[in-house]
């Protein structure tokens, strides 16, 4: 019985598999779509936006959870906005900042889990009828990839 366990784990490991991550939906109603994959190669995340529309309000509220990597005494969000293959805004926001953390998982240790449910706070912006690609990475002080993720937000 053994032997078949090992042989089980062995072909389990050695079997050939997907090189991406599945899509996600990270919302879907009221004129957008927004989609998202992650491109990390080792971890996927989960996200979610409870309120979807073309207007994005100014306090959105979000889910958000991974097992971290890296330690995150500092964390960063990089946006880089695409559209029709052109990047067309390049954005920095520091979420984490040692001597000023603004969310509870601030500080995490490698190994930990983070699961963040609630509001964060940003421009509120009417989003035009279009499609766009988003890259979004999160890095650690190190400049390490916390996560990374492809989305495509589809307005109509």
């Amino acid at each position: 019985m053994k032997g078949l366990a090992a042989a089980l784990l062995v072909w389990t490991l050695m079997s050939p598999r997907s090189q991406a991550w599945p899509t996600h939906t990270a919302c879907r109603d009221g004129g957008l779509e927004i989609l998202y994959q992650s491109c990390d190669p080792i971890q996927d995340f989960g996200f979610s936006l409870d309120q979807c529309s073309q207007h994005l309000k100014s306090n959105l509220s979000i889910r958000f959870g991974i097992i971290l990597r890296e330690d995150i005494k500092e964390l960063y969000l990089d946006i880089t906005l695409l559209t029709e293959g052109v990047s067309f805004l390049n954005y920095s926001y520091a979420v984490c900042e040692e001597d000023l953390p603004k969310f509870s998982f601030c500080g995490r240790r490698k190994g930990e889990q983070i699961y963040y449910a609630g509001p964060v706070n940003n421009l509120g912006v009417d989003i035009p009828k279009g499609e766009y690609r988003v890259l979004l990475k999160l890095l650690n002080e190190d400049r390490s990839m916390v996560a990374c993720a492809n989305a495509t937000v589809i307005s109509s």
